[in-house]
């Protein structure tokens, strides 16, 4: 099977994916889920003519010449408005967010005016209307604001809850299973034999699924034997999608694809032109979808960003960009690049002209854990992409764990 390149195999992730169901939650539990119908105003905002400004309430006709000596018959407060209506030569002590008395067309900010006793002077400046915010000046019942696929985050949320809602309908979190494989591994906090490591790929791909909006289950770590893979598995039959960690070539000593094929896995690839992370595996299993990532630490991680968080976001209905490309200036020359395409770890920083630039991390190999910790973008090199000096402006995609 020849290499797949990047772009056709995201595209082949996210062919004919289905966005999962509905559900209802309330809205203050509904930070970072993604909306699954677009909805309309149920109330104005505002719902009345309010002061913008601590002043005066007063009919602009009163205060055309100045200064202008007007009668305080009263005053009104945010939550408690002025019962009467403002006449000729009359005015009401009003407060930000108070509703305008009826009558009155203008506010007086309170530092041009002069108050005494039951009366107060208007001395300068002009009342403006402006200070005065028309009953739906933000927006009226029935104005569609916000559409399907948005994730909602503090902007979002805080319009929703103006619009009158207390829950919103949102996609279900997808269920995403991960399982590590491998008799090396043991858990963090055990203590490895010899020829043993501890397995920590897991905990960083979970931590990048949540992130995304998944709702993740660690299977554990599956021995190498056909046994183990397979009682695994079967713990992981109501997820969306599968995700495995080691074992996604297919030589004699993987078995999670002849283990997976059993179980009605429909392989689509197993092979990207990419560094790092060549050895991906991707298939369907049922209605469920089967990521299988490289054991590789970097590369497992890398690989998730690029391809298991579009799937994350697809499922959830999540629309616009999946992509995540920005550029930016490149700190240091690049040498051309190969076949495959190349996710250099790299720093983000200010260069000396005060704009931001990255900067390539001491080492490349995939195998430092401490070098991707240390990075918080990856410069993204197209195959056969020719050298790049410094200063040229490269493609970034950012990490988002």
């Amino acid at each position: 099977m020849a290499l797949l390149s990047v772009d056709e195999a995201i595209a082949r992730i996210l062919s004919g994916v289905e966005p999962t169901g509905r559900e209802s939650v309330r809205l203050d539990r509904a930070r970072g889920r993604v909306l699954a119908e677009g909805l309309s105003a149920r109330l104005t905002q505002p719902p009345f003519d309010s002061s913008a400004m601590d002043g005066y309430a007063v009919r602009r006709a009163d205060v055309a010449s100045l200064p202008a000596r007007l009668k305080v018959i009263g005053a009104a407060g945010a939550g408690h408005p002025f019962a009467g209506s403002v006449g000729p030569g009359e005015a009401v002590r009003i407060f930000t967010g108070a509703v305008v008395p009826e009558g009155a067309d203008a506010i007086v900010i309170q530092e041009n005016t002069e108050p005494d006793g039951d009366t107060v002077t208007v001395k300068a400046g002009t009342p403006e209307a402006g200070h005065i915010r028309a009953r739906g000046f933000d927006f009226t019942t029935g104005s569609a604001l916000i559409a399907a696929g948005r994730r909602l985050g503090p902007r979002e949320l805080s319009l929703i809850a103006a619009m009158g809602y207390g829950h919103v309908p949102v996609h279900r979190k997808p269920r995403i299973a991960i399982l590590s494989t491998g008799d090396e591994l043991v858990l963090p906090g055990e203590t490895p034999g010899r020829g043993q490591i501890v397995a920590s790929n897991h905990l960083g791909v979970a931590a990048l699924a949540e992130q995304a909006g998944a709702d993740v289950h660690f299977l554990g770590i599956a021995r190498d034997t056909a046994e183990s893979i397979e009682s695994h598995v079967r713990a992981a039959a109501d997820a969306d999608v599968l995700v495995t960690i080691g074992g996604a070539s297919v030589g004699d000593h993987d078995l999670v694809a002849p283990v997976l094929r059993r179980h009605g896995l429909a392989l689509d690839f197993w092979k990207i032109a990419m560094r790092p992370g060549k050895p991906l595996m991707f298939g369907r299993l049922g209605a469920s979808r089967m990521l299988g990532l490289p054991g590789n630490p970097v590369s497992s991680l890398i690989c998730s960003r690029v391809f298991l968080m579009p799937l994350i976001g697809a499922l959830q209905g999540l629309t616009g960009r999946t992509d995540g490309l920005i550029r930016m200036r490149s700190a240091a020359a690049l040498e051309a690049n190969g076949p495959r395409q190349h996710y250099m770890r790299a720093i983000v920083r200010r260069g000396p002209d005060g704009a931001e630039e990255v900067m390539p991390v001491r080492s490349q190999d995939s195998s430092l854990l401490s070098a991707l910790a240390e990075a918080d973008a990856l410069i993204v090199r197209a195959p056969d992409a020719p050298a790049a000096p410094a200063g040229a402006s490269v493609p970034v995609l950012m990490l988002d764990f």
